[in-house]
């Protein structure tokens, strides 16, 4: 049963208010009279099609929520704001907000579309404190990451595709811009579910650091779901939840078995003083070996080789190795001083290894959603102008654009459907 125009007002209020935005931000959004908008939130003046779907976008929120006979105040945007209120404040932000919840709605409509399945396995429950210390938060995240590990038989290798991973645990995400500051956010929507954005235009945010993200989030959605919301910022790195979650990643991307074999199989990472006894069926003779000087010292192309192997930054290998105690901390500062005078980088373009910018890998997002609005055109599911609204979503360019389309068109020939599609 449709809604009434009053029940239409109360609920525009209550999701205004729930992002913090004020009657005059949102005539200014609209280009109306903040009067205008009160009349809309009194329920005295109706709301035309095109101001329904611009306050929708504004909100956050789905239209079809808006106009369900059921309307949730608190969706995952709610939490984030209430526990970052100063988000209201910053419009860049606002504007990342709004357009990563529009793709996470749009995505699972297209999924819905196509009858897509997915997979939510229950994920499980690690019942600890909030850390009180930093040893505590470091100690935490590197159990759960070992414990995670076990529970997926990961074992000690390399991980696969983090966005794969995440995926095949429910977990809906993507690579969006975002506020220079922010690496990535966590949020449970009752719609999207659990979903982690991770930022891939941010200064520095190479794919590896992608990876690293994709782990740090997997952190939030582990241990933070009762807070409905979480935002990673680096400015906030001694946060007591961020060091557990940092944590967290080092450990899940680099296990400590895992590094510490493949450092032994380089040669180094033993003893420097090596006892064992030797039995000839008569007696024990002890023996003693040192290894030639210098010879168990970790280099900077042992740095190269093992952030290659499991595809993390040199300076989180680095990190990674202290903390394990192979590198003592003049070792780590000598090491970092290499990799910052471009000792690392070098090491990797003469040892042909990829490169960590690698573009391939930074478009995955948005070549799968383009790929689930080309089937869903293709099925009738969605109109030519939506298929053209969804690719301008995530900035195609209008030659990509076409070519998008062509590929529709020519699929939809090869299924004998036709072109007569709706605008």
């Amino acid at each position: 049963m449709p809604i009434t125009q009053e029940e239409l007002a109360r609920r525009l209020r209550a999701a205004r208010e729930a992002r913090h935005l004020t009657q005059e931000d949102v005539a200014g959004h609209l280009g109306v009279s903040r009067s205008t908008v009160a009349q809309m939130e009194l329920g005295k003046r109706a709301v035309s099609s095109l101001e329904l779907d611009a306050l929708a976008y504004l909100y956050g929120r789905d239209v079809r929520e808006l106009l369900a006979e059921e309307f949730r105040e608190e969706d995952g945007l709610f939490a984030l704001f209430r526990l970052h209120p100063e988000v209201s404040k910053d419009e860049n932000f606002q504007t990342a907000l709004r357009q990563t919840m529009a793709l996470g709605r749009e995505i699972t409509n297209l999924e819905r579309l196509l009858k897509i399945e997915r997979d939510r396995p229950p994920l499980p429950v690690y019942p600890v404190r909030p850390p009180q210390t930093r040893g505590e938060a470091v100690q935490q995240g590197e159990q759960a990451a070992e414990d995670e590990r076990r529970r997926l038989e990961l074992g000690n290798a390399p991980l696969p595709d983090l966005a794969q991973l995440l995926e095949s645990q429910g977990v809906r995400t993507a690579q969006l811009p975002l506020p220079d500051d922010v690496s990535g956010l966590t949020l449970f929507d009752p719609e999207i579910g659990p979903f982690v954005v991770i930022n891939n235009r941010a200064p520095g945010h190479s794919r590896l650091r992608c990876r690293f993200s994709y782990a740090h989030e997997y952190c939030h959605v582990l241990f933070d779901r009762q807070q409905k919301a979480a935002i990673s910022r680096t400015s906030q790195n001694t946060n007591l939840l961020e060091v557990r979650a940092n944590a967290f990643a080092a450990a899940f991307l680099m296990p400590a078995k895992g590094v510490q074999e493949f450092v032994h199989r380089l040669g180094k990472g033993r003893p420097s003083r090596v006892q064992t006894e030797v039995f000839n069926e008569e007696e024990a003779l002890r023996v003693e070996a040192r290894p030639q000087p210098g010879s168990q010292a970790i280099q900077m192309h042992d740095a190269v080789l093992l952030a290659d192997y499991f595809g993390v930054s040199r300076l989180a290998a680095l990190y990674r190795l202290k903390n394990l105690d192979v590198l003592s901390q003049r070792e780590l500062e000598a090491l970092k001083q290499q990799e910052e005078e471009g000792e690392g980088r070098k090491l990797a373009t003469l040892l042909g290894l990829a490169k960590p910018d690698d573009e391939a890998s930074r478009a995955e997002f948005r070549h799968r959603f383009l790929a689930l609005a080309v089937e869903a055109f293709r099925r009738d599911e969605i109109t030519r102008s939506k298929l053209r609204e969804l690719a301008e979503m995530l900035g195609a360019l209008p030659e990509e654009l076409e070519d998008i389309l062509s590929l529709g068109d020519s699929a939809r020939e090869r299924a004998g459907d036709g072109l007569g599609v709706s605008e």
